[in-house]
C-alpha cells in the first residue's frame, strides 16, 4: 500500500513540546516511520512544509516538502502528488486537516487521521 503523510499533522497529534524543535520531531518522525516500514513493508512518503534542517535522508521512505514554505504547502504537494497517481484509490492519507482530507477523498484516496495514525506506528 501506498502512504502520503502530513508529517507536521502527525507530530502535532501528540502535546510533547515538539514546537520547541520542529527539526528535531521531524527526525523523531522519520525515524518512527522507518521503524513502521521495515516491519510493515508499506510504501511510505512523509510531506513537511519545510525541508527540515539539517536534511533528512532515508533509504527507506521518502522525505519529501513543498516547493516553497507556506501555510497549507505540505497540503497542496500531498494533492499534487495524488493527481500524479496511477490508482489513486490505493493511496492513504494520513492528515486530521478536514480540508485536506476532503480533497484527498475526491481524488478517491482513502484518509486516516493523524492520531490514529502514531498510534499504529506506536505500536510497531
Amino acid at each position: 500500500m501506498r502512504w502520503l503523510i502530513d508529517g507536521m499533522n502527525v507530530i502535532g497529534s501528540r502535546p510533547d513540546a515538539w514546537w520547541r524543535d520542529r527539526d528535531a520531531a521531524m527526525a523523531r518522525l522519520v525515524d518512527l516511520l522507518e521503524r513502521w516500514v521495515a516491519g510493515s513493508g508499506e510504501d511510505v512518503t512523509v510531506v513537511f512544509e519545510r525541508p527540515p534542517s539539517p536534511p533528512i535522508r532515508s533509504t527507506v521512505i521518502e522525505v519529501a516538502h513543498a516547493p516553497r514554505p507556506r501555510a497549507h504547502a505540505a497540503d497542496d504537494e500531498i494533492v499534487r502528488r495524488l493527481a500524479a497517481e496511477a490508482q489513486p484509490a490505493q493511496v492513504w492519507v494520513v492528515t486530521s486537516d478536514r480540508l485536506l482530507a476532503d480533497r484527498a477523498r475526491a481524488t478517491g484516496a482513502v484518509v486516516e487521521g493523524a492520531d490514529s495514525f502514531r498510534r499504529r506506528l506506536e505500536a510497531g
